[in-house]
């Protein structure tokens, strides 16, 4: 009970099969389990996925007051909020951090920096030396071969002193040389865990018109029950809006709604003629056959499709399998990676980031920033809401 208000939880939910408890429900009793099991170090594996932004905030101010767990998230608001050393696990090592998310990336970033920076001043050492070790490499040949020719004069040369000067000659293309291979060591050692983000895009159409979408006055129903009510708003080019709720509140529905699905309500909903639309949903439990099936299927470009996928760090082994088989993550960047090949002029995304690493997350943040879509979405990742929202809804 001490737990569970902790979590604000209502006591009604200790008398509730847990199937018909909610997902943060679900969640905030886990975690109120784990932390009554005594001598035990906890692991909790992305217990914000699906959650609403008051529901976050709560398991955040929870976790925030315990001690001994390993948390794996890519919620940087959660992260920063609850935890005090980051173990990254690197390409090529693993190593430990004290700080929050937001200390260790900026570290990260300073570190990707140098490396790069050094990479370019170490490729230009080794091409000046190479060509510097070279050229004394000739001029010894050249010294030597020389000894044996005589002086205009008739006189002969030196050779013990031509011969002692190519030797220096030698010596110094072999110091260079040695100065080359410890550069060529050192560059090496760099850029082996640079997590490399490559550059999306994206190809929203401009609408003829300046507003695509106007709501008014929308009651939604489900099984003759209001979801929520007297909801208004409109979409007008340009617009990124997030509607934000908590779990339950009717978001999904609208976005639905809005995409032709069936579902009962009262109120206007006027949608511009001919408006192109582009959808990610939340649900990725239909998803099965290959990449080049899914494509063709959805009639978008399969050699585009799968170069957006190479960018969000699929592996091409991965091509050729079922994506039934895919992980929760993956099955989301196959619907990401869709939408971003759909040239459209309203962008209607629910929960994309679901699963989502923060690598990738950032690619998107940044792509979206960049072709600045007309879009309206669903994200309870409060960091990226309020990277790329320039208005809200509140349900």
């Amino acid at each position: 009970m001490r737990e569970m208000s902790l979590l604000e939880i209502n006591n009604d939910v200790l008398y509730r099969p847990f199937s018909t408890l909610s997902y943060g429900e679900q969640t905030k009793i886990l975690l109120a389990m784990l932390f009554l099991i005594s001598n035990s170090f906890l692991l909790i594996d992305e217990p914000t996925n699906h959650l609403d932004e008051k529901a976050r905030l709560a398991i955040c101010k929870y976790l925030n007051n315990k001690k001994g767990f390993i948390l794996v998230s890519h919620d940087r608001k959660l992260l920063d909020g609850c935890i005090d050393h980051v173990l990254s696990i690197n390409k090529t090592t693993i190593e430990i951090q004290k700080g929050n998310f937001s200390s260790w990336f900026e570290n990260k970033t300073k570190q990707d920096n140098f490396e790069i920076n050094e990479n370019i001043k170490l490729k230009k050492e080794i091409s000046k030396l190479s060509q510097s070790a070279k050229r004394s490499a000739s001029w010894s040949d050249i010294t030597e071969k020389s000894k044996y020719n005589t002086m205009s004069s008739g006189s002969k040369i030196d050779r013990g002193y031509v011969g002692h000067k190519a030797a220096k000659i030698m010596k110094r293309s072999k110091n260079i040389d040695a100065r080359k291979e410890k550069a060529i060591e050192e560059k090496s050692k760099l850029l082996h865990n640079i997590d490399e983000s490559p550059s999306l895009s994206l190809s929203p159409v401009k609408f003829t018109k300046d507003r695509l979408v106007e709501v008014k006055n929308l009651t939604l129903f489900y099984n003759n029950n209001k979801i929520c009510e007297n909801v208004s708003f409109e979409i007008k080019r340009g617009d990124r809006i997030a509607l934000c709720g908590k779990n339950g509140s009717g978001k999904s529905s609208i976005l639905k709604l809005l995409c032709g699905e069936n579902i009962s309500y009262s109120g206007e909903i006027n949608i511009g003629s001919g408006l192109k639309l582009s959808y990610i949903s939340q649900n990725t439990e239909t998803l099965s056959g290959n990449l080049s099936e899914f494509a063709n299927n959805n009639n978008i470009d399969e050699s585009l499709f799968k170069t957006i996928l190479r960018k969000l760090d699929f592996s091409r082994e991965q091509f050729d399998k079922n994506i039934a088989d895919f992980s929760g993550g993956q099955k989301k960047k196959v619907l990401i990676a869709k939408s971003l090949c759909e040239e459209a002029n309203l962008y209607i995304w629910d929960e994309p980031l679901n699963f989502i690493d923060i690598f990738s997350r950032i690619q998107i943040e940044d792509v979206i920033i960049k072709y600045q879509p007309t879009l309206i979405f669903v994200e309870h990742d409060i960091s990226f809401r309020e990277k790329i929202q320039t208005k809200v809804l509140n349900i």
